[in-house]
């Protein structure tokens, strides 16, 4: 029997995308889609929207009324609207899988919470290749980074509304994590003036938004004599969504819990 799915944002760039994703998995079938109140997209049809085709499935404005269509909802929408379509879908007992970023520490708390009922997927990047590179960097801060200058540069479109990027702060927190550091105490974002000497046990953080560059990250070991770089490229927001569909395909048979795309791919 297929994984009803209901996109959240669905006449969004990312939402328009895990409909197409969607479209072409097998085992997956979207049944709702959902956008903002006054959203110029309701009533249309969900697949016309996207360009896959009619799928009969009309866009709403409201998660709790859609709820009984679906059994995950995949939101990648604003980080204002995430606290509210958790708590409804808490309610509603569906789970979730979440790929929208910036959140605050309060908002995560809810999406926390609300793993207590439900089960949630939630990753700063769904793309398959991005947390293989999580392994990776466990990896090299293991072996070098210790003896390193670590600093990690990321590129995004010129619309991407927050900054660092989710998922640069997630390879932050790996490495850190891996070396006893803390991250909040470590980081150092952007430099400007007289810095003075770099301090071997911080970590470097350079944001570029551009264009319409999809997200690139790389992340640099540097010593004195070597130079090691482990770096993903994405040349579609294609990648996102598949990752998104088999983490809603994998989250559909759990009952609750907070789960990653670590968990997902099974590299935990």
């Amino acid at each position: 029997m297929a994984v009803r799915i209901g996109v959240c944002g669905a006449a969004g760039r990312m939402g328009k995308t895990i409909i197409e994703a969607c479209q072409e998995t097998k085992g997956v079938k979207v049944t709702a889609a959902i956008e903002q109140k006054g959203s110029p997209a309701l009533g249309k049809d969900a697949g016309e929207l996207a360009g896959t085709g009619r799928l009969g499935v009309a866009i709403m404005d409201d998660v709790a009324r859609a709820a009984g269509a679906f059994d995950v909802l995949i939101d990648f929408t604003a980080a204002s609207s995430v606290p509210a379509n958790v708590k409804k879908c808490r309610k509603a007992g569906k789970n979730m899988v979440i790929g929208t970023t910036g959140l605050t520490p309060a908002q995560k708390k809810i999406i926390t919470a609300a793993a207590r009922d439900v089960a949630i997927v939630f990753a700063p990047n769904m793309s398959i290749g991005v947390n293989l590179c999580f392994r990776l960097l466990e990896m090299a801060a293991q072996v070098i980074g210790a003896d390193s200058d670590i600093e990690i540069i990321e590129a995004h479109h010129r619309e991407k509304k927050d900054a660092p990027s989710g998922t640069s702060l997630r390879m932050g927190e790996v490495i850190a994590q891996t070396l006893g550091r803390d991250l909040r105490k470590c980081a150092v974002y952007g430099r400007q003036g007289v810095t003075g000497a770099r301090d071997r046990d911080t970590i470097g953080f350079e944001t570029i938004r551009a264009g319409d560059i999809v997200g690139e990250h790389t992340v640099m070991f540097a010593t004195g004599g070597e130079r090691v770089e482990i770096s993903h490229k994405a040349s579609s927001r294609k990648t996102f969504a598949t990752g998104a569909v088999r983490a809603a395909q994998w989250i559909a048979g759990r009952r609750k819990g907070l789960y990653d795309m670590q968990d997902v791919l099974g590299l935990e």
